[in-house]
């Protein structure tokens, strides 16, 4: 159901035992958005200078649809969770009451005048009395006319402010070392709302490039609707390999939003809480200055009365005011060191939380961009066969209903390609004909020297009738080798040669 104007709440399970109810019948209670914020707004007073987790914000537009509640639930049982766990939390009263009140008992302690009975009824007297309270239950105290007194409340106000602006605060040891917290602090704010935002600003491209794949899917739907039946039938499957890519694009935004996004706003929320912790001690710090101040003041009136003769019973009074002012001035010096104690300690475990959770953060980040890329490669790496097989000529265009067969690759021999070393065996191949043809060469090269005494030994002889051939040429040929004339007809590489 609704509730405080802020949205749904629901039933409460914690993970708690079940002595902390009040009725062991009990295990659930139902509890709505304000009594959500209840506890959050008491939680800052009751443990000033805490952590508090953040809680889900109100929102007045579309806070019934069944989406809207759902998430307000989950953010709402998160924000119960690291209250629960919480080190200087999950011991406070108004969690306590929260947890384990009936709807009666839990309504009365909401409508407290002040809505700070547990935090009176731990204060001894003096100390209720110096801050405007008395009487039994934590009860405000008021007026003879039965009506809460605010005039103490409206004059420390004026106090505080009064010292803020003077700026002369009360020192303390810790000094230095906050403020350099103040401006880590401030300086990580800045730095995480920057990748706050550009980590939006990627899950809206994620959401436009999905829009865009689908309509680049749907272009090529109708492209391939107009070519032939091969080359259509490839664009097609682009098209479906967009449409793919589109709904793939979608998913990783989701993705993105829910696992990188929201993590990153809920950092800058956390941010913002430990800001509000420093401005609570900021605020105690005040309070006791002020304190401080009034004291002296008192001080400095009841030593004007006791010099004044006839003042015996207004001194007498500002002497019990100074007393309440004295009482007042230690529970504000003791609240002040309570509440910077706490900030030192949930400074510390801030920076250790924030180290795991950025690295959790980012480790989720880059795995899920692998696995992304992963799918996408495979989704257009499916792509390439079928584009293979689009024919390139209008001749290669098979028949209607004739599957185009893939491709095959042909392995050619190094010695086949131009400039690529040769092969073992071919290169044993060639050097065997190279000294073939060395062999070859080597007696035709002998031959006019053993063809000389030959040539001298037989008797001449009629020359049978030859026909008439060119004048051999005294120059050497391209090879660098001369004709020389022989005495017998021979067979030369196809070629006559007759002695002249």
């Amino acid at each position: 159901g609704g509730g405080g104007g802020g949205g749904g709440g629901g039933g409460v399970t914690p993970d708690l035992s079940q002595s902390i109810f009040q009725n062991a019948a009990y295990s659930a209670v139902l509890r709505r958005y304000s009594d959500f914020l209840w506890l959050y707004e008491r939680l800052h007073r009751e443990r000033a200078g805490a952590i508090i987790p953040p809680i889900p914000e109100k929102q007045a537009v579309s806070r019934f649809t069944p989406a809207f509640v759902e998430q307000r639930r989950s953010d709402l049982e998160i924000f119960l969770r690291r209250v629960a766990v919480h080190p200087e939390l999950r011991d406070a009263a108004c969690l306590d009451t929260f947890l384990r009140a009936d709807e009666a008992t839990f309504r009365a302690a909401k409508t407290m005048k002040d809505n700070m009975p547990n935090m009176m009824m731990s204060m001894n007297p003096s100390d209720m009395s110096a801050s405007g309270y008395g009487g039994q239950m934590g009860m405000p105290m008021t007026s003879p006319g039965g009506t809460v007194s605010t005039e103490k409340k409206i004059k420390s106000w004026f106090s505080e402010t009064k010292t803020s602006i003077a700026g002369d605060l009360v020192r303390s040891p810790d000094d230095d070392l906050f403020d350099e917290i103040e401006q880590y602090v401030a300086g990580l704010d800045n730095q995480m709302r920057a990748v706050s935002t550009q980590a939006t600003g990627l899950v809206r491209k994620g959401k436009e490039l999905a829009n865009g794949m689908f309509e680049f899917g749907l272009a090529f739907h109708l492209l391939g609707r107009s070519e032939q039946e091969v080359l259509g039938s490839a664009l097609t499957k682009v098209g479906d390999a967009a449409d793919a890519i589109s709904v793939l694009n979608a998913e990783h935004a989701d993705l993105e939003a829910t696992q990188f996004e929201a993590p990153l706003q809920d950092y800058v929320k956390t941010i913002h809480a430990v800001r509000l912790a420093l401005t609570r001690r900021h605020e105690r710090r005040l309070a006791y200055t002020a304190r401080l101040s009034e004291l002296n003041a008192k001080q400095a009136n009841l030593m004007k009365l006791r010099s004044t003769p006839g003042q015996e019973a207004k001194a007498y009074a500002a002497e019990m005011s100074l007393q309440r002012g004295q009482a007042a001035a230690d529970a504000a010096r003791d609240d002040f060191m309570a509440v910077s104690q706490r900030v030192l300690r949930e400074v510390d475990r801030f920076k250790r939380e924030k180290a795991e959770d950025m690295k959790r953060t980012v480790y989720q980040y880059i795995e899920m961009q692998i696995l992304y890329n992963r799918k996408m490669e495979t989704i257009w790496a499916d792509l390439i066969p079928i584009l293979e097989n689009v024919p390139l000529r209008d001749d290669q265009v098979p028949a209607a209903g004739v599957d185009v067969p893939a491709p095959t690759p042909v392995s050619l021999p190094n010695d086949a390609i131009p400039g690529a070393p040769p092969q073992p065996a071919a290169q044993a191949q060639m050097q065997q004909e190279q000294q073939q043809q060395q062999e070859q060469q080597q007696p035709e090269q002998q031959l006019p020297t053993s063809a000389q005494p030959q040539q001298q030994a037989m008797p001449p002889a009629a020359a049978p009738p030859v026909p008439p051939v060119a004048e051999p040429d005294d120059s050497p040929d391209a090879s660098g080798i001369t004709d020389v004339p022989l005495g017998d007809t021979m067979m030369g590489s196809g070629v006559q040669y007759r002695n002249m």
